[in-house]
């Protein structure tokens, strides 16, 4: 069974990830203008009309702007938990009742299982993704400020891995940001540093050659350079090297990542 990925985008100006398989297509998110998204789409090879269904992790506008739209233009579900409906509903526009989706645990959709966890963000009841098909397992982990023991066992062992890596420390620190938003993207309901992305993915690492994607990369306290460097040295010094054990790639804001083929 093939799944097939692309970030279309990610960082505090919109985010959104395209998943399919044989006969599901979806979004996790779509934080740009229903238009942007669907431009960003056709530079992948996909056309709008082909998406069956969006995900929604929190109810920040980076993530849900183009959900309402999307799910108008073209009748799409919408699958939230209930406390994440029940922020966004009032910023998505009237929704037919049919695409208003609650999950409360795990579910399916075609031969996609999805597996929602819990994140630490300063949202209601923010989420990440497990998304599988067949063995084939792909995670999402984004604007979370920690890592919890129970995040990092479901996050480990996958054949590819969104993960955050949003700000190098001496730049948020040292740069103009006023000090309430410099202490709560670095808090535990903020973003992931780039140091402790390092940190985590040694552990995550299992024989089975994963791709890595960076993502959220933060456009004023980060440097794709620096995100790669502090992630490469960390797995170098757990003995873990870049194509030899694994792809690690960067997402980004103003365009779509490659379309990535697993399984």
């Amino acid at each position: 069974m093939k799944i097939r990925v692309s970030v279309l985008a990610s960082g505090s100006s919109g985010n959104s990830i395209y998943i399919s398989s044989n006969k599901f297509s979806l979004l996790i998110d779509a934080g740009l203008s229903g238009k942007e998204i669907s431009h960003r789409l056709k530079k992948i090879g996909v056309c709008a009309e082909e998406l069956d269904a969006v995900l929604v992790t929190h109810e920040h506008s980076d993530h849900i702007k183009g959900v309402g739209v999307l799910s108008r233009r073209y009748d799409l579900p919408i699958y939230a938990n209930e406390l994440t409906w029940q922020e966004a509903a009032s910023h998505l526009g009237k929704i037919k009742e049919k695409n208003c989706q609650v999950f409360k645990g795990d579910f399916s959709l075609g031969d996609l299982d999805i597996s929602p966890f819990s994140t630490s963000h300063d949202a209601v009841s923010p989420v990440g993704y497990i998304i599988s098909c067949g063995k084939t397992n792909i995670g999402v982990a984004t604007d979370t400020g920690y890592i919890s023991s129970e995040m990092e066992e479901r996050l480990r062992g996958l054949d590819l891995l969104v993960i955050e890596a949003n700000h190098d420390l001496d730049m948020l620190m040292n740069g103009g940001y006023p000090w309430h938003l410099k202490k709560r993207i670095n808090g535990d309901k903020g973003h992931l540093s780039n140091d402790a992305a390092a940190a985590l993915l040694p552990r995550l690492i299992n024989s089975n050659f994963p791709r890595i994607l960076l993502a959220h990369l933060s456009k004023d306290n980060n440097r794709p350079e620096l995100a790669y460097i502090t992630v490469k040295n960390s797995l170098e010094n757990n003995g873990i090297y870049i194509d030899r054990d694994l792809k690690l790639d960067m997402c980004c804001r103003d365009k779509p990542t490659g379309l990535y083929e697993l399984g």
